[in-house]
């Protein structure tokens, strides 16, 4: 194909209004139409809703009046415990437009995770359902700065204000405040990976950053009759910045979903739909592998796009993407504080499988060392972001993490934003990612990511997924170990294990095969769909020192 990046990345030049507002930006612009479809949504009870963006202007126009009677003020923090949902998508367009900060928080977050990030923000409001208000009501006595609770959809303890009654007596004329683009707009906890949760502030300009790498890995988005689904919760970044927004920037229509990712479901949704767009972690994407190997035969499938990233994808993946959905994968890459920043988009060059792609225009993106030099191509270190491109701010960056400078400080290395993820750069300017810095096995003197064993283990018919960590080696250093969750029917033995060794020894370097496989029922994730290998080496490392201190000490 023609390999149009060079030209793409050159001629971009960021354009980033002096005044800005993700509200406006969002809906208000597109609500002036009262014809302009926003939004489908539907439950796993089969409950269908329908509306146009005039329709969620008018909500958003009442829920800021109410939320500013109740004495929220500009640059207040209000908290959204909410899943995919109408209510959901109208509290975000309120707080943007009255000035107030975005708050999202995961409705599967039990009480101690919402105790943390609302003591830490100081919200003065939460909105909440009947799924998350007992988990807000068990810690609402130590959270002073909350003021007050709003509950939708019957949501109801005494003290908590319902939705509707709020909305009912609120007027539906409000008017846009005028933002700085560099105004705060929302803050989004990051997911505790690689350490305590930090709340990452974001501008509201960070959608013009977030925009190149939306339309490439979508290539080209929109194009006539696009429309987008995603079952990335609203509450983090790849569900709101990389589904419900950048689709509402183009004023174009997104399906919400509220309940439990199913494979079968999926494929229904996108059916039922006319999905033509969607962002799928890899975790979903190898779940939709495993539980209809030939979705064409089954569904009536419209897709032209399909974003992925959290986790490396595979080759194995990306190949049953072409041959099964008939669509290239872009990957992309990016993070809660710098998001979007490098991907692939197949329309206008190619895709490696196995690659995350190159840097998005308007994104100057290396692999640097431990003092910020770029590292030679081919070379591993860690990948980086740098604060300008081709001359201007890039403002795609987060603006600090909340009241924690010395955080702040360490995310950079000069004016190289870290993201701690490892990997390489090829000649031809394309990403490998290697996995989180913590997470590369140092192996008899091989530095070892554990996505490409991970994808070769997924290949095997017995796998349903896989992750892969270093255990301590007196020898080696370390040794590959594989936790694999096995497919419905499949049976844990001693003989399986040998056979998915030889599975990964004939496709792999020698060095790169599990030593030890353990299988397990489910592995250790994050809400956002991140295998947590942390926990797994917690697990490793408790296992020996027990082994350790010997059979008297730990009786």
């Amino acid at each position: 194909m023609n390999d149009r990046y060079d030209a793409l990345y050159s001629a971009f030049r960021w354009q980033v209004p002096a005044r800005f507002n993700l509200g406006w930006d969002c809906c208000g612009q597109w609500a002036k139409d009262r014809n302009r479809f926003a939004l489908y949504w539907e439950d796993e009870s089969g409950l269908e809703e329908r509306y146009s963006f005039w329709d969620l202007q008018q909500r958003a126009n009442r829920l800021s009046n109410a939320l500013a009677a109740l004495g929220v003020r500009r640059g207040d923090r209000v908290a959204i415990v909410l899943p995919q949902r109408p209510e959901t998508a109208v509290a975000y367009i309120a707080a943007f437009q009255m000035g107030a900060v975005a708050l999202p928080l995961s409705h599967l977050f039990g009480p101690e995770a919402l105790e943390c990030r609302l003591a830490d923000s100081e919200a003065c409001v939460a909105i909440v359902e009947p799924a998350t208000l007992p988990n807000l009501w068990a810690v609402r006595d130590r959270l002073p700065a909350l003021r007050h609770v709003i509950g939708v959809a019957g949501a109801r303890e005494t003290g908590v204000h319902a939705w509707e009654d709020l909305l009912g007596r609120a007027s539906s004329r409000h008017e846009c405040v005028d933002t700085a683009a560099e105004e705060a707009a929302l803050i989004i906890y990051t997911s505790g990976t690689t350490g305590p949760p930090k709340g990452a502030l974001k501008a509201h300009r960070v959608m013009v950053g977030n925009v190149p790498g939306f339309v490439h890995s979508h290539d080209f988005y929109p194009q006539p009759g696009d429309m987008f689904w995603s079952p990335a919760d609203w509450a983090w970044t790849g569900g709101l910045m990389d589904a419900l927004l950048p689709a509402w920037h183009f004023g174009t229509p997104i399906l919400g979903y509220r309940g439990r990712f199913d494979a079968e479901r999926a494929y229904a949704l996108m059916e039922k739909y006319g999905v033509r767009n969607t962002f799928l972690f890899p975790t979903a994407l190898k779940m939709m592998m495993k539980a209809v190997p030939e979705p064409r035969k089954h569904y009536d499938l419209n897709l032209r796009t399909i974003m992925s990233a959290g986790e490396s994808v595979g080759v194995t993946v990306i190949e049953w993407a072409r041959e099964q959905l008939g669509v290239t994968i872009n990957e992309m890459f990016g993070q809660t504080e710098i998001n979007y920043v490098v991907g692939n988009c197949q329309a206008a060059w190619p895709v490696k499988p196995g690659s995350i792609g190159r840097p998005y225009p308007g994104h100057r993106v290396a692999v640097i060392d431990e003092r910020g030099n770029e590292m030679p191509r081919g070379e591993l270190g860690e990948i980086a972001v740098h604060r300008e491109c081709q001359g201007a701010p890039d403002p795609v960056f987060f603006l600090e993490y909340w009241r924690n400078p010395k955080a702040t400080q360490d995310k950079f290395i000069g004016d190289w934003g870290c993201t701690g993820d490892q990997g390489r750069m090829d000649e031809d300017g394309y990403l490998w990612y290697q996995g989180r810095t913590d997470d590369v096995i140092k192996s008899a003197g091989y530095r070892i990511g554990p996505a490409e064993i991970e994808s070769c283990l997924v290949k095997h018919p017995a796998v349903m997924n896989a992750a892969v960590i270093g255990k301590p080696d007196a020898e080696r250093g370390s040794i590959i170990k594989a936790y694999i969750v096995l497919q419905p029917g499949a049976q844990a033995s001693a003989a399986l294990e040998d056979e998915i060794r030889a599975h990964v020894r004939g496709r792999l370097a020698p060095y790169e095969y599990p030593k030890e496989i353990e299988f397990l029922n489910e592995l250790p994730m994050t809400t956002t769909g991140k295998v947590q290998r942390k926990l797994l080496r917690q697990r490793e490392e408790a296992r020996m020192q027990s082994a350790a201190a010997g059979p008297e000490r730990r009786a």
